[in-house]
């Protein structure tokens, strides 16, 4: 188990007129995501220009936590679930250099 914190930025796209279906799935999600353990932040936001364009930036405490929430039931529910309303869904996995 590594004990190095991990930090994700994902980049969702929803489809033309799914933008507020995706968004209340994402608000969903983010609300159950931070009471996973070892979760340190959980922060969705909203493109100013592109209102379909959301951005997740989370902090795991390692490694392992990370992958418990990635296989939690409310994370595979929201991949489900949104499917077929996102047109891109971008995952950066990024440790702390400086």
């Amino acid at each position: 188990m590594s004990n190095q914190k991990i930090s994700i930025v994902a980049k969702i796209l929803a489809k033309e007129g799914k933008r507020e279906f995706v968004k209340n799935e994402l608000i969903k999600l983010s609300g159950l995501s931070k009471s996973d353990e070892g979760c340190i932040n959980y922060d969705l936001h909203q493109d100013n220009e592109n209102p379909k364009l959301f951005v997740v930036y989370e902090n795991w405490e390692n490694k392992d936590a990370l992958q418990k929430h990635a296989s939690s039931k409310h994370f595979v529910n929201y991949i489900e679930l949104t499917k077929e309303a996102v047109e891109e869904f971008i995952v950066h996995e990024m440790t702390t250099i400086a």
